[in-house]
């Protein structure tokens, strides 16, 4: 039998729906579908332990959230953690906050303060392009430009040309809507 929806309920942010399984005998899963959640349980749990899985569920989404969008403060930090790891220390920035005032920006760094900020679009995006990002910002602070000597730096992290793939890919799907480019021919390409 397919799942069905069971309840729904609201909570102060989200809406909550449970879906109650016969096929699914201990497994308990949760996703987010725009504004609601969805908590699939299985048919035999008492309405005690589905309130019990329900309210877990929504727990272990919101820290998996939190983890993947970090404040201002687990930004500063992780900066720091990427200039140990991968540019030997010595980018030092001043200050690394979240903005919203990139624009089409990924991040900005401004010298010769030192200040980066991050465009709060990269928040949600997986960790490793969130590294990136950093990264790069961060190489601005050691090389002004573009030059070899920044692509060096950026280099030594090993998913750099992943994280700009990704970035690019999102910002193609930002700007021209899915139907359009089709057509493109590959030579057309930026790059």
């Amino acid at each position: 039998m397919p799942d069905t929806a069971d309840g729904v309920a609201n909570t102060a942010t989200t809406q909550v729906e449970v879906r109650r399984s016969r096929r699914r005998t201990s497994t308990v899963s949760a996703y987010r579908d725009g504004d609601r959640t969805i908590v699939s349980i299985p048919a035999k749990f008492s309405r005690a332990q589905e309130r019990e899985w329900v309210q877990r569920m929504l727990d272990r989404l919101a820290d998996k959230e939190q983890r993947r969008r970090p404040s201002d403060e687990g930004l500063a930090t992780r900066a720091l953690e990427l200039s140990e790891k991968y540019l030997d220390g010595l980018a030092r920035p001043s200050s690394v906050r979240w903005s919203a005032r990139q624009g089409r920006r990924w991040g900005s760094c401004s010298l010769p303060e030192g200040s980066i900020r991050i465009s709060t679009r990269v928040r949600g995006m997986p960790g490793w392009v969130l590294d990136y990002v950093l990264l790069h910002e961060l190489a601005h602070t050691l090389h002004a430009g573009h030059g070899p000597d920044f692509w060096a730096l950026l280099d030594r992290y090993p998913r750099t040309e992943r994280a700009r793939g990704f970035l690019e890919g999102h910002a193609f799907a930002r700007d021209v809507g899915p139907d359009e480019g089709a057509d493109d021919e590959l030579g057309d390409a930026p790059g």
